[in-house]
């Protein structure tokens, strides 16, 4: 076994099939197959249900995948920080919901790379559940998530304590009035979003459990929404006033719990943390 063969099989893993694998890790099928089978022979159990068009694993195989995974990751981080042990350097695949995306990403991105130029930063905006399941899987060094993180395989890093507030079109009714019609409508993220379920909530507190949704997939669009008076929304009182100041909304502050919101840095705890990773930990 190599690390190659490692890759072969989580390709194989993640594709379920064959060719796939073979034209992802830039190889023929023949290789692939040869590959899993010496895999199979050395630990001499099956990892893999072949059928005519797809392969799945076996249960040896579900847990030979996260070895391999865990393995494969520690090996790109080794390679990473032996490539220049006198300088930063290297790539980090960092998570980020919108918000945080918006307002304290591109500060800190400037600072990082104006200080380490040799460390290649790669973002993806998602909702925290996606976000901290593709850390589980190592897809993600890091993720920048709203609270809770319950995952034992999980540490987490405190960034801030969110205000959230509801906003509407400038020339809704006020809240109060507005609620109390019970023609509500809300303008939100998906399922997995960390500030649907706070106005859901609060909706709840005020009696209204009957509500049109809409729902996008972009921070920008829930703004024009709004903006547009299709329905309100929930998010942090500092997005209002410092990137949606000039708006025509209208934004209200909201008492406890389904007002506060805290973001988290989720990482990897059982695996040891690449310089970049630490540094980039370090700048907030």
């Amino acid at each position: 076994m190599n690390s190659n063969d490692l890759k072969i099989f989580e390709a194989v893993a993640t594709h379920g099939n064959f060719t796939k694998a073979a034209e992802a890790m830039f190889t023929v099928q023949s290789n692939v197959t040869a590959r899993i089978k010496s895999l199979e022979e050395e630990f001499n159990v099956q990892l893999l249900k072949r059928t005519s068009r797809t392969v799945e694993l076996t249960s040896a195989g579900e847990i030979f995948i996260q070895y391999c995974k865990r393995l494969n990751h520690l090996t790109e981080t080794l390679k990473q920080e032996l490539s220049d042990v006198h300088k930063l350097s290297g790539s980090l695949k960092i998570g980020c919901i919108e918000t945080t995306m918006a307002l304290k990403v591109p500060g800190v991105i400037r600072e990082f790379t104006d200080k380490y130029p040799d460390v290649t930063l790669s973002f993806r905006a998602d909702n925290s559940m996606s976000l901290i399941n593709d850390v589980l899987n190592y897809k993600l060094d890091a993720a920048f998530v709203a609270a809770p993180v319950i995952s034992p395989e999980l540490g987490v890093h405190l960034i801030k304590e969110e205000k959230l507030a509801i906003a509407t079109a400038e020339n809704y009714p006020d809240l109060p009035e507005y609620i109390k019609k019970g023609q509500v409508k809300i303008v939100v993220f998906d399922v997995g979003c960390s500030y649907r379920p706070k106005l859901e909530e609060w909706l709840k507190i005020q009696g209204i459990f009957n509500y049109q949704c809409t729902v996008l997939n972009t921070l920008e669009g829930i703004v024009n929404f709004v903006e547009a008076g299709i329905g309100i929304t929930i998010m942090p009182e500092e997005l209002f006033s410092q990137m949606y100041y000039n708006r025509k909304i209208k934004t209200y502050p909201i008492d406890g719990d389904q007002g506060q919101l805290t973001t988290l840095i989720t990482y990897r705890k059982d695996l040891p943390q690449s310089n970049a990773l630490k540094v980039f930990m370090d700048s907030f």
